[in-house]
């Protein structure tokens, strides 16, 4: 089932259970989806790895507000933008842990042969085409980082 579907189930219920959060980010996502869709004139189906982008954007966009609203002391703000980015994360894959993270970072060192730092550009964006929705753009930079310099 695409995720837009999903995402209308999901819909529902919170209507059905008066969910207020709930439904504000799910109707954020959906927006999303929507704008996607339509732009460029592309008027089809996103694919698994455009829907995986968009809500790895959005995810990202609740935790930096997030981080913004808890240094300047928002415990309101914080709240709606922590629970929003607990429902987006429901439609992700599982993150890897930091061990799973260092294995499937050496997997893809060892495939395209980088041995050096100069290399970092190579292997981390391949490591984010295939860790896309699992691990952080920053952890992925950071992981590679360590391990070439290391």
């Amino acid at each position: 089932m695409a995720l837009k579907q999903k995402v209308d189930g999901e819909i529902k219920s919170a209507m059905i259970a008066k969910d207020k959060v709930r439904l504000t980010a799910l109707r954020a996502i959906k927006s999303m989806i929507l704008l996607e869709e339509t732009k460029g004139g592309f008027s089809g189906e996103l694919s698994e790895d455009e829907e995986m982008k968009l809500l790895t954007k959005a995810a990202k966009q609740r935790k930096d507000s997030a981080d913004i609203y808890q240094q300047q002391n928002r415990p309101d703000l914080l709240e709606v933008e922590l629970a929003e980015l607990a429902v987006i994360q429901e439609f992700l894959p599982k993150a890897l842990t930091d061990e799973e993270l260092t294995m499937a970072i050496q997997e893809i060192i060892n495939i395209t042969g980088a041995v050096s730092a100069k290399e970092m550009g190579k292997v981390i964006g391949a490591a984010n085409k295939q860790l896309a929705g699992k691990a952080d753009g920053k952890a992925i930079a950071d992981k590679v980082k360590s391990l070439l310099n290391g």
